[in-house]
């Protein structure tokens, strides 16, 4: 019996700069945030994923949680160029180009996938 995957349940980028990082996900993209330290932040997207976003080098040593939210993350961290993909509804893809650009964020590329999706 094959086994399928659902989805993903988080995706991790990591950053140099948390703040800046805080501007662009939190305010001009509108996540909700669900945990913020000084070397992570998580972000609600939609209720069906999470973003994390960590300082770089700062998740190097397991990090450990408690209260209502814990357990321990393992020791990670990422550098280079990274990439992560939003969907929104094609209705309301011009209104997220404005938004962007309001926001000060150049749209650099599109992509037409022959499975959908600009």
């Amino acid at each position: 019996m094959p086994l399928d995957l659902d989805r993903i349940i988080e995706t991790a980028l990591y950053v140099d700069d948390m703040e800046r990082a805080d501007e662009f996900y939190g305010v001009i993209l509108g996540l909700k945030p669900l945990r913020r330290s000084a070397t992570l932040a998580a972000y609600d997207v939609n209720g069906n994923s999470v973003l994390l976003i960590f300082k770089r080098g700062g998740s190097a040593h397991t990090q450990e949680f408690t209260g209502s939210t814990h357990g321990s993350i393992p020791a990670h961290d990422g550098s280079g160029p990274l990439h992560i993909c939003f969907a929104v509804a094609a209705d309301q893809l011009a209104a997220w180009d404005q938004r962007l650009i309001e926001g000060g964020i150049a749209i650099e590329a599109r992509m037409h996938w022959t499975r959908g999706g600009d």
